[in-house]
C-alpha cells in the first residue's frame, strides 16, 4: 500500500490554486517547453531516492544526522566546475568533522542542481521608480532590473534542467571518481582557509583521520573499499514551479510508484504549503523525502493536517521538518509544535535552519545574517529537544565553498564594513567556507551529546 489515493496523478494539482508561480506570456511556448521536459531522461532515479528515505528513516532515531546545504538560489551563470567543487569540498568537509567529531554518520544533501527557481512576497517590484515583475529565479526570468528582462521564459526552464543535468554528472563524478576519498580530506582545506583558526583545526583532525587510515593499512585492514573512496551524496531544492516538477515525475519501473526525478529530496516552503493548494496536492502523490519549512506565522494545526496528508502511513524518512523561527523565536514557537508531533506519534526529522529568520540590514545597506545569531538558534534547537526528549536531527544552512563576505561574524570577526568586499550573492547571504567550518565543529560539539 502506497501514500497516494486512486484520485491523485501528476497533473491532478492543476484543479487547485498554485501560487507563486511566473505568469507565462506565451501558453503555448510554455506548454511545449513542458513536453520537451516529460521527454527528457529522469535527472535522478528512483533507487536513488528511497535510498536517501532510508537514510533519513534513521536520522529520525538519532542514528544518523542530516546535513542539508548549499546556494539560497542558484544562478546560471555560476554553474561551473569550480563553483560545482567548492561547494561540494565545503559540505564534504563539514561532514567529516560531523562525523568524526560527532560520532554519527552523516547524510550528505545539498541545495544544488534544480534551486534555480524562488517565491516572493510580491509579484512586482519597484526600481528606480519603475514598477517591474519580481526575479523568481533564473529558471523564470533575470535577476537584470529591466522590464523586458523580467518577462518569464519558459526555455528557462529546459535551460534550467540541462544546467541541473550537468551539475549533477559533476557531482557524480566527484564523489565516486577519487574526489571524495578519505585520503583526501587535506586536498578539500582552501587555500583561503587554511591559515585560519578553523583551517587550522581542520587540518588536526585531517591528520587524525589519515593516521587512522594508515594504521588500518599497517594491520592489513583494507581501505581500499566503496565506504572510503566514494560519497553518497544527494541533491534538494524547493518544489516551486510545478509545470517542471510534473514534467519530471516519472513512474517506476519496478514498483509501480511515482517519484518526481527533478531531485532526491523536495521541499515545500512557508508560502506554498496550503493544505488544500496546489503544491500539497502535487507532493503527497510522489513518494520523494519531504522537507517542509515552518516559520513564526505556522498554525500547528495546519502543520498537523499536511503531515497526515503528505504521509498518511506515518513513515519514517518521509517527513523533515525545517524549522526556521530565529534566535529571538525558537524559545516561543519550536516546544509546542515539538509537543504537538509528539502528541500525534509522527515519526519526523527534525531539522533546524538557522538562516532566514536571522536575517537584517547592516549599516552599509547589505542584507546580512550574524554568526552569533545563526549559532545561538542552533544552539537552542539542540536544548529544547533534549529538554523535551526529542531528537535534533539536522540542519539546513545557506552556503557556498567560494570565500564571499554576506555574513558578519565568525572567527575573522568579518564587520559591516568589510560586506561590500566579496558580497556576490543575488538572493540572500551565505556563509562562507570559513564561517561554514566553524559551525560545524560548533555542532559536532552538540550531537555528541
Amino acid at each position: 500500500m502506497t501514500q497516494k489515493t486512486v484520485t491523485w496523478n501528476k497533473s491532478s494539482w492543476q484543479n487547485y490554486t498554485a501560487l507563486q508561480q511566473p505568469k507565462w506570456p506565451d501558453q503555448e511556448k510554455f506548454n511545449q517547453v513542458i513536453e520537451s521536459i516529460s521527454a527528457l531522461p529522469p535527472l535522478v532515479f528512483a533507487g536513488e531516492i528511497r535510498e536517501l528515505k532510508k537514510l533519513l528513516a534513521k536520522a529520525v532515531n538519532g542514528d544518523a544526522f542530516l546535513l542539508q546545504g548549499g546556494d539560497c538560489s542558484e544562478e546560471f551563470a555560476n554553474c561551473t566546475a569550480p563553483n560545482i567543487r567548492e561547494t561540494l569540498k565545503v559540505l564534504l568537509q563539514m561532514a567529516v568533522i560531523l562525523t568524526y567529531a560527532g560520532g554519527k554518520p552523516v547524510v550528505k544533501v545539498g541545495r544544488i542542481a534544480g534551486q534555480y527557481a524562488k517565491p516572493r512576497s510580491s509579484d512586482t517590484e519597484v526600481v528606480d521608480g519603475v514598477e517591474i515583475p519580481s526575479y523568481r529565479g533564473d529558471m523564470a526570468n533575470s535577476i537584470e532590473p529591466a522590464e523586458e528582462a523580467r518577462i518569464p521564459d519558459p526555455e528557462r526552464m529546459l535551460k534550467g534542467y540541462y544546467l541541473s543535468a550537468s551539475t549533477l554528472n559533476l557531482l557524480r563524478a566527484f564523489t565516486r571518481g577519487g574526489f571524495a576519498a578519505l585520503h583526501r580530506v587535506h586536498a578539500w582545506n582552501q587555500e583561503f582557509v587554511k591559515q585560519s583558526p578553523m583551517g587550522r583545526s581542520y587540518e588536526r583532525l585531517a591528520n587524525q583521520l589519515s593516521q587512522a587510515l594508515d594504521f588500518m593499512e599497517t594491520i592489513g585492514i583494507s581501505t581500499d573499499i566503496p565506504q572510503l573512496k566514494q560519497a553518497q551524496f544527494f541533491t534538494s531544492h524547493e518544489a516551486l514551479f510545478l509545470g517542471y516538477e510534473e514534467a519530471l515525475t516519472r513512474q517506476d519501473s519496478t514498483t509501480g510508484d511515482w517519484y518526481d526525478c527533478s531531485a532526491h529530496m523536495l521541499w515545500i516552503g512557508d508560502r506554498t504549503r496550503q493544505i488544500d493548494g496546489a503544491h500539497i496536492e502535487f507532493l503527497r502523490g510522489v513518494l520523494n523525502p519531504l522537507g517542509m519549512k515552518i516559520g513564526p506565522k505556522h498554525d500547528i494545526d495546519d502543520i498537523l493536517a499536511i503531515i497526515e496528508k503528505l504521509n498518511p502511513e506515518n513513515e519514517p524518512g518521509r517527513i523533515s521538518l525545517i524549522t526556521r523561527f530565529g534566535a529571538k523565536g525558537i524559545e516561543q514557537y519550536l516546544p509546542q509544535l515539538i509537543r504537538a508531533m509528539k502528541k500525534e506519534g509522527h515519526h519526523v526529522v527534525w531539522t533546524c535552519d538557522p538562516m532566514h529568520a536571522n536575517t537584517f540590514t547592516a549599516t552599509s545597506g547589505h542584507k546580512t545574517r550574524n554568526f552569533d545569531d545563526i549559532l545561538a538558534e542552533l544552539r537552542c534547537f539542540f536544548e529544547i529537544h533534549w529538554s523535551e526528549g526529542t531528537v535534533p536531527g539536522g540542519v539546513h544552512f545557506e552556503l557556498t565553498g567560494n570565500n564571499v563576505t554576506e555574513c558578519v561574524g565568525g572567527a575573522r570577526q568579518l564587520v559591516d564594513d568589510q560586506l561590500s568586499e566579496k558580497y556576490l550573492t543575488t538572493c540572500d547571504p551565505r556563509l562562507n567556507a570559513e564561517q561554514s567550518l566553524e559551525m560545524a565543529f560548533q555542532i559536532s560539539e552538540m550531537i555528541r551529546r
